[in-house]
């Protein structure tokens, strides 16, 4: 019994060792000899088209960096700049790896113009971001259309080269061929014999040793499947298959716990996300009450001044129309601040509000609508249709020389609602446009209710979470101004 479990303490290749022994030394040193030779040709064989496959790779960069570079100078977006970034250092290292000899050699010859030109390429290309992102409109189209001229050279280059290459290496792959096809014939000879002269020596170790190995095959095919919860029983010995099952063992103890590891990191990792989008949220939320609170108390003050002074001038029924027009006005303004509220419901206090500007006015103001009914019904945000037609009348036809007219459309369209209002005073340029679309310029003034077209806009792309919701059109000074709200449908 002890000398059984001195043999198992063996190693595999010193069982292997001692029961070859007895085979052709000669037979045995051929068989390495050729296991080598044919080794060596094989390798060299899969390296044959790694030239290629290094050119395909180089050009696969080229493109994305041109794609990376195009899509950040179309949307200049972060993830496109990073992408750039990204693709600009793997092609980079790529090129580096080029030859830069001087030489007659055609193949260095193109390899030293790609390396050359991708450098002047990639120093366009950061240029024209650079100028991109300074809103220089010239010097980056400049540099692009430099980048892309110089974009399509390289790719003619790595094309020839990828075509010189191609032909070298055909050249060489059939010859290596040819060679190794005369190495396996010899090969496959001296294995058959070896083979046979082998197969009867190593019939009785082989049993003792593929048992084990089976037992781990199977139990390697189930942690292949998916089944991580098993053991192997361990051999006893000290052989490689003993040591190799004790280490599956370990491995399989090792990988449960990553797994469990990985799961617990995923769960708070999940948790992490809700809690900022929530944060998110409420931020969001914060501002739109923020924004929808501001109210300026002149108007109110002006507002109520005008009403005395209707109440000492005119009788009763005119005085307390209008001041029940101000007080639903301003009772709507409280309780509508913080709440969304029916487009019919925003119609209502601008007509109460042009009202209350006539009786200021002296009916100077001309007002006309346009609804379609079935538009009436879907919400927005309160607080603003008034604004917009305050700043009609207060930055449009307010002072202006002959007669001034506000007009208010609501349609109703596929996907929107479509709130059009428009005036036929001063008129805007596309730079005040331009700066009160990005909210640089803010107007207001003291005899307001001091919600401006910034907080308009503002309130609106928050709501509806989009940038394309207010459009405003002016043909210049003096030839009127078009607010167009396209508002996503909500239903109440």
């Amino acid at each position: 019994m002890s000398r059984f479990y001195h043999w198992k303490d063996y190693s595999i290749r010193r069982k292997l060792m001692t029961v070859v022994l007895f085979t052709s030394i000669l037979m045995l040193i051929s068989s390495f000899i050729m296991y080598f030779m044919i080794n060596s040709l094989i390798r060299r064989l899969d390296t044959v088209y790694a030239s290629n496959v290094n050119m395909t790779e180089l050009r696969q960069n080229l493109d994305q960096v041109q794609q990376d570079l195009y899509q950040y100078l179309e949307v200049r977006d972060y993830d496109a700049l990073s992408h750039f970034y990204l693709s600009e250092e793997s092609f980079r290292t790529l090129t580096d790896q080029l030859s830069d000899n001087i030489s007659d050699n055609q193949v260095h010859l193109l390899q030293r113009n790609i390396r050359n030109m991708s450098e002047e390429f990639l120093l366009y290309a950061d240029n024209a971001i650079t100028a991109k992102r300074g809103m220089n409109v010239e010097v980056y189209r400049q540099n692009y259309e430099q980048a892309m001229q110089l974009y399509d050279f390289i790719d003619s280059d790595i094309a020839d080269l990828n075509e010189l290459l191609f032909q070298n290496n055909a050249r060489s792959y059939q010859t290596l061929q040819t060679a190794l096809g005369y190495m396996e014939i010899t090969s496959a000879i001296l294995i058959l014999i070896i083979m046979v002269m082998g197969t009867i020596i190593v019939a009785s170790t082989t049993r003792g040793i593929v048992a084990p190995l089976t037992q781990l095959s199977a139990a390697a095919a189930r942690v292949g499947a998916g089944n991580l919860q098993q053991r192997i029983p361990e051999a006893e010995g000290q052989d490689e298959i003993s040591i190799v099952t004790r280490a599956f063992n370990a491995m399989l103890d090792s990988l449960n716990s990553y797994i469990d590891k990985v799961r617990e990191s995923a769960e708070k990792e999940q948790q992490m996300k809700e809690q900022e989008l929530l944060m998110e949220n409420h931020l969001k939320e914060a501002q739109l009450r923020f924004l929808q609170a501001q109210i300026n108390p002149h108007f109110l003050f002006n507002s109520l001044n005008a009403g005395v002074q209707l109440a000492e001038m005119e009788d009763d029924e005119k005085t307390a129309v209008f001041l029940g027009k101000m007080a639903d006005f301003f009772r709507y303004n409280v309780k509508k601040g913080t709440e969304d509220a029916r487009i019919a419901e925003e119609l209502a206090i601008v007509e109460n509000y042009i009202y209350i500007l006539n009786v200021r006015f002296a009916g100077e103001i001309i007002f006309e609508k346009e609804v379609d009914e079935a538009a009436l019904n879907y919400r927005m945000p309160s607080m603003i249709l008034q604004p917009l037609v305050e700043n009609a009348v207060n930055h449009g036809i307010r002072d202006m020389i002959g007669e001034g007219w506000i007009h208010l459309t609501i349609h109703d369209q596929v996907d929107r609602v479509k709130i059009t209002v428009e005036d036929n005073g001063k008129g805007m340029d596309s730079v005040q446009i331009r700066k009160i679309i990005e909210r640089v310029e803010t107007i207001h003034e003291d005899d307001t209710t001091g919600i401006g077209l910034d907080n308009v806009i503002s309130r609106l792309s928050l709501y509806y979470d989009a940038a394309d919701v207010v459009e405003i059109v002016s043909e210049g000074e003096n030839k009127g101004t078009k607010i167009i709200l396209r508002l996503p449908k909500k239903e109440l």
